[in-house]
C-alpha cells in the first residue's frame, strides 16, 4: 500500500478508498471531470460493500480501460481463483468467431453430469434441447462439456490468450499472474472450460477480459459470434441463472460463476458482466471469497442501484 495513503488517512477503509483515488487519477492523467467520476463509482462500491463486505469489487471504463472504481484492490490484484462459468463468454465467443463450434446446434441436458469423477450437475430448468443462446443464458455444463469435447487440448490457451485473461492487467502494482494448466485430455478440456479445474485468474484479469469482450461485441455487431453471446449474456442477468443482476435497474449483460479450489471444499462466486448492456460503459467483476455465483449477482445489482448510470 502506497505509504502517502497510510499517512493522510486514519484508517484502513479510508485508506483503501484513497489509495484507489490515486490510481485513478493517474490513469486518468488528470483530465477535467475525472474526479467527479471516480466519486460517482466509488460511491457506488462502498454501497455495494456493505452488502458484503469480503467483496472484491472491480469498474472498469469500457472505452477506455481504466479503473473506475474498487473495493479491497490489493486483494483483487492478488486473489487467483477457479473463474467457474464466467470463463463460458469468453470461450463461445472465441470458438464461434473462428468457426470452431456452431451456435445453432443443440444439445440435449439431462441436469445430471459427471466429469472425471467430479459432479457437475446443471442446476437449470428442465428444457428442450439447448442452442449457444440458451445454454449461455442458463449455464449449462452439459452443453459446454460438449463443446468442450470438440477441442484439441492446446485449442483453450490459444482461444483464451487475445483476451487479455491469462496476462498481468497493468492496473495497479503488484500483481498476481494467472494460472493455466494446458489440459492433456478431453475430460481436463472439460474442466477447465467449466472453469474448475485448470486455470486460475484474478478479479482484476476476468475484468479485462470482459471489456476486451464488450470491446469486441461492439466492433462486430453483426457478427454470430457476436449476436449469440451479447444476447446470451443480456438473458443471463435478465432471467437466466445472473438474474438478480437486473434488481439494479439497469439493463445488464452478465455471467455468473461458481466453484471452489477441489472438489467438496467452499466455493466462491462470481458476477462479471457489463453495463448498460446494449451500449457497455462499463464493465463489473465481484468477487466473493465465500459464496455462489448469485450472491455476487445482488452485490452487483446494489452496486448499479446506487452507481452514476442511475442518474438522469
Amino acid at each position: 500500500m502506497d505509504t502517502r495513503c497510510v499517512r493522510r488517512t486514519s484508517s484502513l477503509a479510508a485508506c483503501a478508498v484513497a489509495c484507489t483515488a490515486m490510481v485513478f487519477a493517474a490513469q486518468s492523467g488528470g483530465k477535467p471531470g475525472t474526479e467527479s467520476v471516480f466519486a460517482g463509482w466509488q460511491s457506488a462500491v462502498r454501497s455495494a460493500a456493505r452488502l458484503s463486505p469480503a467483496a472484491r469489487i472491480v469498474v472498469l471504463d469500457v472505452k477506455t480501460g481504466r479503473l473506475l472504481a474498487a473495493d479491497h484492490l490489493a486483494e483483487a490484484a492478488r486473489t487467483l481463483a477457479t473463474p467457474g462459468s464466467t470463463l463460458k463468454p469468453l470461450v463461445l465467443y472465441g470458438l464461434v468467431s473462428t468457426g470452431l463450434w456452431d451456435p445453432s446446434r443443440r444439445i440435449a441436458c439431462s441436469c445430471k453430469l459427471t466429469v472425471s469423477g467430479r459432479s457437475m450437475n446443471c442446476s437449470h430448468p428442465p428444457t428442450d434441447p439447448m442452442d449457444a443462446r440458451t445454454a449461455l443464458t442458463w449455464s449449462c455444463n452439459t452443453y459446454f462439456a460438449a463443446v468442450a469435447g470438440t477441442l484439441a487440448p492446446d485449442e483453450l490457451r490459444k482461444v483464451l490468450a487475445p483476451t487479455g485473461l491469462l496476462a498481468a492487467t497493468g492496473l495497479t502494482a503488484n500483481e498476481a499472474i494467472a494460472g493455466f494448466r494446458d489440459p492433456r485430455t478431453q475430460d481436463e478440456t472439460r474442466l477447465v472450460l467449466l472453469g474448475v479445474e485448470g486455470v486460475r485468474v484474478t478479479p482484476l484479469e476476468l475484468a479485462a477480459a470482459y471489456r476486451w469482450l464488450a470491446l469486441q461485441l461492439a466492433a462486430q455487431p453483426g457478427s454470430t459470434a457476436a449476436k449469440v453471446v451479447e444476447a446470451g449474456l443480456a438473458d443471463s442477468a435478465s432471467f437466466g441463472m445472473a438474474g438478480a443482476a437486473t434488481l439494479g435497474g439497469v439493463p445488464v449483460a452478465g455471467k455468473t460463476g461458481t466453484a471452489g479450489l477441489a472438489p467438496g471444499s467452499q466455493t466462491h462466486g462470481w458476477f462479471a458482466g457489463f453495463a448498460p448492456a446494449l451500449a457497455p460503459r462499463v464493465v463489473i467483476v465481484v468477487y466473493l471469497p465465500a459464496g455462489h455465483g448469485s450472491d455476487a449477482a445482488r452485490v452487483a445489482a446494489e452496486l448499479l442501484t446506487h452507481s452514476p448510470l442511475r442518474q438522469p
